[in-house]
């Protein structure tokens, strides 16, 4: 059967689809512009982690209706594995770091926590209880995204945390 959306509900989707696609192309754009491999591979896979959110929300807005399949669980599994906490961050000798990196990076940062933050507001307002389950699992993943690049930032000494 397939879904049943209200027009709120609809236009919290299409906005949702736009951020998705805007995160993926600055994802791309900015893993061609970072100097550093770790975080060129960092964007890349936020990047690919960003297209099949974008991918599901207009799956959503096709009236189909989410399955949170073993897939999607074992995405998260791995985009988990992919950062693990402190694995390869030391910071560069004398903490010394590439400011046009560092700007990427937080860039990024702030837009994961308004996509995010964007998410939050959106889960409430849907009907059904499989789009909020979507849209929930979605917005971990995003949590997760800045905290990879929290602590990419941190170990790096562009994040100041006093």
């Amino acid at each position: 059967m397939p879904l049943q959306l209200s027009q709120k509900e609809r236009m919290f989707l299409q906005d949702l689809s736009h951020h998705e696609q805007l995160c993926v192309q600055k994802y791309n754009k900015y893993a061609n512009e970072a100097q550093e491999p770790q975080l060129k591979q960092l964007f890349q896979t936020h990047s690919s982690h960003e297209q099949q959110h974008y991918n599901t929300i207009n799956q959503l807005l096709n009236g189909q209706a989410p399955s949170m399949s073993q897939g999607q669980q074992g995405n998260n599994q791995q985009q988990q594995a992919s950062m693990p906490a402190g694995q390869g961050m030391q910071a560069q000798a004398g903490g010394a770091f590439n400011q046009n990196d560092a700007q990427l990076a937080n860039d990024m940062l702030s837009t994961e926590k308004y996509i995010s933050s964007t998410y939050d507001t959106a889960i409430f307002e849907f009907q059904d209880t499989n789009v909020r389950q979507a849209l929930n699992h979605i917005q971990s993943e995003e949590q997760k995204h800045g905290e990879d690049l929290f602590n990419y930032m941190k170990s790096h000494g562009m994040y100041n945390v006093q």
